[in-house]
């Protein structure tokens, strides 16, 4: 009895594993298929240049939830070279547009109090 619960749960894991393996190798053998063109729908245009940092006359902060008003007219960041270099550009963009909206809002307060 315990033989077959012994085989029969070899079995099950041995079924999940290959499971998640194939689905892991399906996704490694479509990553040099990804495309890194633009998008065409204008809304994921607009919230692809915003995280970019692009200025788009005032659409790129309309896109984001909650979008600064003054972020449209920062100057747009060229964003060129391999993967990585993008992901850590576009975090960098994205971290200085953060503390300047932080900065903007730490001197308004200052302005306001009497």
């Amino acid at each position: 009895m315990r033989l077959i619960f012994g085989v029969m749960s070899l079995l099950i894991v041995l079924a999940i594993v290959g499971t998640l393996a194939k689905k892991q190798l399906q996704a490694i053998s479509q990553m040099g298929q990804t495309s890194t063109r633009a998008p065409t729908d204008p809304a994921a245009k607009a919230v692809t240049d915003a995280v970019m940092g692009r200025a788009r006359g005032g659409a790129a902060t309309v896109a984001v939830p909650g979008g600064m008003g003054g972020a449209a007219d920062a100057t747009p960041a060229v964003v060129e070279g391999s993967v990585p270099l993008q992901a850590k550009q576009i975090q960098n963009n994205m971290l200085n547009a953060t503390n300047a909206a932080l900065e903007k809002g730490a001197e308004r307060n200052y302005r306001a109090q009497p």
